[in-house]
């Protein structure tokens, strides 16, 4: 059979700079915004005539921070905690053969001013600069199936952490939003997904973390149900 080459067509500009606390799936922090950058080889406003009808798209991408590390025939998924293992084609792991993952999201807006063709969209669950394969319209009369069986994953996502602030970090998060006014909801509807390995949330945790969102360096910690933010830095 012959090799098949894939080139990307866009880059996705996100605020999730690392993949730890990067959502495990898209739709899960819908308020939270990023852009696709057509390269200039496809930055062409023809290419996208007719997609401002769809409330939704589709995008196919490259887990480019695995491309090197290769694959198993079974994986570990964290919403089994992490210690049984399940066949690769039954989850959607990164260390996968063809490393390509797939991801709905909601399509905001069409911009192309200033020579750059851009798309703005909600609800992405990618790494900023993850190369864009190709982008597909949703289209829900075939793409939703309502009798669908969810197999290990739950029909509901985890229920999420509540989100605390200490005093210190309230009052640089007020400073901060000046500059970035999304900050306070990009953190609430990150870090409350509980980004943490999953053997960590089934005991008591006395661990400090921290994470990048944006250009901020986050310090959390998490006692009982409730995640504490300690500290907000610029990174």
């Amino acid at each position: 059979m012959e090799n098949i080459s894939l080139s990307p067509i866009a880059v996705i500009r996100s605020p999730f700079r690392e993949k730890f606390a990067t959502p495990r799936q898209s739709g899960l922090t819908p308020s939270i915004k990023a852009q696709i950058e057509f390269l200039p080889e496809f930055n062409s406003v023809e290419s996208v005539r007719g997609l401002d009808g769809f409330s939704h798209i589709w995008l196919l991408f490259a887990f480019h921070q695995h491309l090197d590390q290769g694959w198993n025939p079974t994986v570990r998924p964290p919403r089994l905690g992490g210690n049984r293992r399940i066949g690769v084609f039954a989850s959607r792991s990164p260390f996968r053969p063809n490393p390509i993952g797939l991801s709905a999201v909601k399509l905001l807006h069409i911009d192309s001013r200033a020579g750059v063709l851009t798309l703005e969209v909600q609800g992405a669950d990618l790494i900023d600069g993850t190369p864009i394969i190709d982008i597909k319209p949703y289209i829900p009369y075939a793409d939703s199936i309502r009798d669908a069986l969810g197999g290990f994953a739950a029909s509901e996502p985890q229920t999420a952490l509540e989100i605390h602030f200490t005093d210190a970090a309230l009052h640089k998060l007020r400073n901060f939003s000046g500059q970035t006014p999304e900050l306070e909801t990009l953190i609430r509807e990150t870090l409350s997904l509980d980004p943490r390995p999953a053997y960590r949330n089934q005991d008591v945790d006395q661990h400090s973390y921290g994470c990048r969102l944006d250009r901020y360096n986050i310090r959390w910690q998490v006692e009982d149900n409730q995640l504490i933010i300690n500290d907000i830095k610029v990174a």
